[in-house]
């Protein structure tokens, strides 16, 4: 392959036909060019920042966060973390408390900063009571909002610019669900608004569907540092907002975009590519919610190979819908 022939396809940028402009002999040249054809193959097209990310610098920065939310947590003698109670959302349903004191409303991309509960480190058992506690008083979309933007149990939020609550039409039949906020969506306040949410945009326009006919949310709703997996503790701690909201929403329809989703609210165990394409159901306290797994879209970037088979679920969601509708 000639240099100037070497096309990159995610930037679709054409090297000059001289080649790369280095100071380099013919065979570091095909050295180079046989390196990116090594990175193309394994699915590695594009940065993910701008700049390196010092992962070092970032897990020092939330160890000192950590260790002055402790320092300033005032003792509570006595106090008994809540036993943590496994399972589904339909399990852990209780009943409804008074609705909440309407709260001010907050702007949209406001950071998260204050509110009801302490800045602390609490026990992840003692946070998950707390969550549960907090979703269960939201009766309104708003109101969940409020609460999340004021819960200080998911250290997370100590690191994360902006709470990532939901984007598209609360109304809307159909609801996507996926894990956390990445880098622009942290910066945005909104779910699904990189190179991902451009992906998903064009797979949703596919089958005749947008923003304004879907509701987007995320399990985590606040940044992991360095774009880290959130670790299964934080995933509880927020577990009971993302249930909440569902219920909420009420929507027709769930799919969940990568495993990761999937797993924490339908309680499965398998991977994405045994559960993808197969419709299974979510409880919503006692609300059968048809559900669909997929792959994510961030997947998809560095795997377009499997683009047929998301195409596939894709189409499957069409179908599903259509036949809700004329029955």
């Amino acid at each position: 392959m000639h240099s100037a022939d070497f096309v990159f396809p995610a930037a679709g940028v054409k090297l000059p036909p001289g080649g790369l402009v280095l100071q380099t002999s013919d065979a570091a040249q095909r050295e180079l060019e046989s390196l990116l054809e090594f990175y193309l193959a394994s699915g590695l097209d594009c940065f993910l920042e701008e700049d390196a990310v010092d992962r070092f610098a970032l897990s020092a920065e939330l160890a000192r966060a950590q260790a002055e939310a402790r320092a300033s947590a005032p003792a509570r003698p006595g106090a008994q973390p809540a036993p943590f109670q496994s399972g589904g959302p339909a399990q852990q349903s209780r009943p409804q408390a008074p609705a909440s004191p309407t709260r001010e409303p907050s702007a949209a991309n406001a950071p998260v900063s204050g509110g009801a509960f302490a800045d602390a480190v609490v026990p992840d058992t003692e946070a998950i009571h707390a969550a549960r506690d907090a979703a269960r008083t939201a009766q309104t979309l708003d109101e969940l909002k409020s609460c999340l933007q004021a819960f200080n149990g998911c250290n997370l939020r100590l690191t994360a610019k902006n709470l990532v609550f939901a984007d598209g039409n609360p109304n809307a039949r159909v609801m996507i669900i996926g894990e956390a906020p990445g880098r622009d969506e942290d910066l945005q306040g909104k779910p699904f608004v990189g190179r991902s949410g451009q992906l998903l945009d064009k797979m949703l326009g596919a089958v005749g569907l947008d923003r304004s006919s879907v509701y987007i949310a995320n399990v985590v709703p606040w940044r992991p540092p360095g774009n880290r997996t959130p670790t299964p503790q934080e995933t509880e701690i927020c577990r009971p907002f993302i249930a909440r909201q569902i219920e909420l929403a009420a929507p027709d329809v769930l799919v969940f975009l990568g495993a990761a989703s999937a797993k924490t609210l339908l309680d499965v165990q398998d991977g994405i590519r045994r559960m993808r394409g197969r419709w299974m159901t979510y409880d919503c306290n006692g609300r059968k919610i048809p559900s669909l797994a997929t792959y994510h879209p961030a997947y998809l970037l560095r795997s377009p190979i499997e683009k047929r088979l998301s195409w596939r679920d894709f189409l499957s969601l069409r179908q599903k819908l259509s036949e809700d509708a004329n029955s």
